[in-house]
């Protein structure tokens, strides 16, 4: 399978999954305003869940693993010198001259500083998603933690969420 048509598949199967888990600067369209309300109509609510951080930052992370030994034009067939055989390549057609040996140096040099780009930006959002998630988690506790009921016992996560509706 291809890159593209992997890509497509993979873009197509998280528009499937997707639904209204977040939410910026809007209300839920019922005209009502939550906790952090702008006054505006606008709310400044944020809804994630973490099942759905967890997710997007393991596809992020597996992508990376699989783009990093599948796109490395650069270091594949490699010699004893770590030279891969596209650069070989290119060394040999510009040593006979040919004009095409520096264009193929060129293009696994810009290929290979894209798909490190494209890795950089995989790291990025898995690494913020996993630290994303992890914060969320941890205002949940803290949130549960200070607000309680006139009995002293701990008003949960869901019981806030009714409230603010």
């Amino acid at each position: 399978m291809s890159f593209d048509s992997e890509w497509s598949q993979l873009k197509a199967d998280a528009a499937g999954r997707q639904s209204t888990h977040t939410r910026l600067n809007q209300t839920d369209g019922g005209g009502g305003t939550g906790a952090g309300s702008t006054g505006d109509g606008g709310s400044t609510d944020l809804v994630v869940h973490q099942d759905d951080l967890g997710a997007v930052g393991h596809e992020a992370f597996v992508l990376h693993g699989r783009l990093q030994k599948a796109a490395d034009i650069a270091g594949a067939g490699a010699n004893k010198d770590g030279v891969g055989s596209s650069m070989q390549a290119a060394k040999a057609l510009s040593d006979h001259n040919f004009a095409m040996g520096e264009a193929l140096s060129t293009t696994v040099s810009v290929w290979s500083s894209q798909v490190k780009t494209v890795l950089q930006m995989c790291a990025h959002i898995s690494n913020h998603l996993d630290y994303s998630k992890k914060r969320h988690a941890e205002d949940d506790e803290l949130i549960a933690a200070s607000l309680r009921h006139r009995n002293g016992s701990a008003v949960s996560v869901s019981e806030i969420s009714e409230l603010v509706k």
